[in-house]
């Protein structure tokens, strides 16, 4: 990984360089490069489109935090306000080729720093595919816990994907 790694809220001039960062580190093969990948279990469509990025970069309700070198971009998460102190991190990705380096670990803190700063956030949730173990591990160990509720995949697929709600106290 780069010495030099700034976590900051993405533009939407960010967002075309940003775009391809996602699509390798969730679909198709570039994903297997890393371990955090859905390729295995989505084959086709994308994860999400640049008109996407735009409007979560547009709301205030949003940030979509970047790492950034200075020479290019290395990943992304979301962080969403909800209603009465809760937040939702989405959209954590990290090049694959660059994954297992710790920035995972600091996009997910900056998240939860954004959270309270921006939203005053006092939890934040998050959705796992339920039989993504390692990663379900990979947030306990930064202190989140498996709620017990089930939400559908937001895509349909046959067979059914199904997503663990994380919680993490702030």
């Amino acid at each position: 990984m780069p010495e030099t790694v700034t976590i900051r809220p993405a533009t939407r001039d960010d967002l075309p360089a940003l775009h391809p960062v996602i699509e390798r580190a969730y679909r198709g093969d570039a994903a297997r490069g890393g371990w955090t990948h859905e390729a295995d279990l989505i084959t086709e469509g994308t994860r999400t489109d640049l008109a996407t990025l735009t409007v979560i970069v547009d709301d205030p309700r949003q940030r979509l935090l970047i790492a950034d070198t200075g020479n290019g971009l290395l990943g992304c998460v979301q962080v969403t306000a909800r209603d009465e102190g809760l937040a939702y991190l989405g959209l954590l990705c990290v090049d694959p080729t660059l994954q297992s380096a710790g920035l995972g670990k600091r996009l997910v803190a900056a998240a939860e720093d954004c959270a309270r700063a921006a939203f005053g956030a006092s939890a934040m949730e998050m959705t796992v595919i339920d039989t993504r173990a390692e990663l379900i591990a990979f947030y306990a160990r930064r202190g989140y816990r498996n709620s017990g509720e089930k939400r559908d995949f937001p895509v349909p697929l046959d067979p059914p994907l199904f997503m663990d709600v994380l919680v993490k106290d702030l």
